[in-house]
């Protein structure tokens, strides 16, 4: 029988005196919000294969925030942690502003601009680290959409993201640019695309190490655990641009809208991006990760859901509470479980050739 999860921490009684009026939907500017901002995100959840290190790192994390945190390991593509099951495995959100690191990968991948190309008087560094609106949007209107298309469906957009994950549903890529705002509000703000976590989690594992494209997959019990065989689902042509792209992704932790993820984590070196935007009612922030340094690389993706005061930066705290936790516990110092045998290929559609 699989367990269901209580790994829940002294930081759940924490939750601001407001709670229950925001769970009853007060009127706040932009709203009235759908989903509340703070809930008890663990409780239908089942973690029988889950590593409980990360587990209890990632609930410690969330705390009373009502959304997701899933960490992968970026080297194989298991699932080790997935708070919020009900809400990471669903059929996602708008991306916000997290859909620009797959946009840069593909302006630079058709030269559409240089690491040092300059639009509208910024760099990519500066634009991903600051999250420059204006820059990505002028990458889509000029690219266009069957480029944009082509190349985000490559990166796992639009498609699930796990093998055989109970429950998991495919985002959802639009058909055409979108109505409102067409290629310049899909490139920076991802209108009317539909991204889940694992979705996230897999680009962002790519990025990490270097190119594989991993079916995300989710143990059920130890036994699973314990034998576990990664499987790729793409390799990514992605030589040389991932290093083009981790700078603005840095210095989005180290000085721009991630910043705040830098008090939990300073000498540790994290890549990743912010989002923020609201989605039918629902205001979102979002986070994709990865640690850039140790023994092993994981990514961590947090996805908040509320009110107001959900955005891309406190998701980035949330993230950065994850990579304390672990570093509190040595974790980045042990490596990668070897896998009973070695990963298996299962589709080899190559990007970007």
């Amino acid at each position: 029988m699989i367990a269901k999860a209580s790994l829940t921490t002294s930081r759940s009684s924490a939750r601001p005196s407001t709670l229950g009026a925001i769970n009853r939907g007060p009127i706040v500017r932009g709203g009235p919000w759908l989903s509340p901002t703070y809930a008890d995100s663990t409780t239908e959840d089942f973690i029988d294969g889950e590593d409980l290190d990360v587990r209890r790192a990632a609930v410690a994390a969330l705390g009373p925030y009502n959304g997701s945190v899933v960490v992968t390991d970026a080297g194989t593509g298991r699932i080790l942690a997935m708070v919020n099951q009900k809400l990471a495995l669903g059929s996602g959100f708008q991306p916000c502003s997290t859909i620009k690191v797959s946009v840069a990968l593909t302006a630079l991948r058709e030269r559409v601009i240089t690491p040092s190309s300059k639009v509208n008087g910024i760099d990519l560094k500066y634009a991903l680290a600051h999250s420059n609106n204006a820059f990505f949007a002028t990458l889509g209107t000029r690219m266009g959409y069957e480029t944009v298309s082509k190349y985000a469906h490559l990166f796992g957009y639009g498609e699930k993201a796990g093998l055989n994950v109970p429950g998991e549903q495919a985002g959802r890529y639009p058909s055409g640019p979108p109505a409102n705002g067409g290629m310049g509000m899909l490139t920076s703000f991802g209108e009317e695309i539909s991204q889940t976590p694992l979705e996230l989690a897999a680009l962002m594992g790519a990025l990490a190490n270097g190119g594989k494209l991993y079916y995300l997959q989710y143990p059920r019990n130890p036994s699973e655990a314990q034998h576990f065989v990664p499987k790729v689902k793409r390799e990514l042509d992605l030589k040389g641009l991932i290093a083009e792209v981790k700078p603005g992704m840095l210095g989005a932790v180290e000085y721009g809208t991630a910043r705040r993820i830098m008090n939990a984590v300073q000498d540790q070196p994290i890549a990743g991006k912010t989002g923020t935007c609201t989605d039918s009612h629902t205001h979102l922030g979002w986070f994709g990760s990865f640690n850039d340094t140790g023994a092993r690389k994981l990514v961590v993706v947090v996805l908040l859901t509320g009110g107001k005061p959900v955005k891309g930066p406190v998701a980035a705290g949330v993230a950065g509470d994850v990579y304390k936790n672990l570093g509190s516990v040595n974790y980045f110092a042990k490596s990668s479980p070897p896998a009973t045998i070695p990963a298996t290929l299962l589709a080899l559609p190559m990007c970007c050739k």
